[in-house]
């Protein structure tokens, strides 16, 4: 069983609530993952069954993962700030991983607004690994966020009712071109009665980066 424990930090508008898992199998030096959760004003929180699968995905594959709230939700203080305050949860959060883990690659993963989130994120740290989850690609200012550099999976539902999948694609096509894209046949934005196939991608696309089955 891998160890999960509950984690408060101090944060630029208060305290952020955080959940880590640990795996059994942590290879010293290997990667860590942060995931991000949908949109705070929309009933999005660390709890969200996405971030549960994905965060589930990354423990199997041997990574410690941190999944947090952005403020505002739960028991992180603040409130909504438009993506932009999100951005600086999620760095304090990174710092404090780093700290745990000095000598580790970091990967970072969103889901629909969270994936917002890591896209500007990734701009002021060093990230091996990005996974971004129906990414709303016509809200949120995705366009102000410059074609991406780092290695990316995108995975979209077909029949997201968020998020147009053809437009994803296009996104992808347009300014994330090394990323790797999927889309789901028959899922809705928040994957429901898709989540195994989803664990199961992601799964397998990234073991192909060395890390256990």
């Amino acid at each position: 069983m891998a160890e999960q424990f509950e984690r408060i930090i101090a944060g630029a508008a208060g305290h952020i609530e955080m959940l880590v898992q640990l795996p059994d199998d942590y290879l010293p030096g290997g990667p860590v993952a942060v995931v991000c959760h949908p949109h705070p004003l929309h009933g999005g929180t660390m709890t969200n069954k996405v971030v549960h699968t994905v965060a589930r995905s990354f423990v199997e594959l041997g990574l410690p993962v941190v999944r947090f709230n952005f403020r505002g939700v739960g028991k992180s203080g603040g409130s909504y700030d438009a993506g932009r305050g999100e951005v600086d949860d999620l760095l304090t959060v990174i710092d404090w991983l780093q700290k745990q883990y000095p000598d580790a690659s970091l990967w970072l993963a969103g889901f629909s607004f969270g994936s917002y989130v890591v896209t500007r994120a990734q701009l002021f740290v060093d990230v091996e690994q990005l996974l971004l989850i129906a990414p709303p690609v016509t809200r949120y200012g995705f366009s102000e966020v410059p074609p991406l550099a780092v290695p990316a999976l995108v995975i979209q539902g077909s029949e997201d009712e968020v998020v147009d999948a053809q437009v994803v694609s296009e996104w992808v096509a347009e300014r994330a071109p090394t990323a790797v894209y999927h889309c789901i046949e028959g899922a809705g934005h928040f994957f429901h009665g898709r989540l195994v196939v989803l664990r199961e991608l992601i799964k397998g696309d990234l073991s192909k980066l060395g890390l256990s089955d």
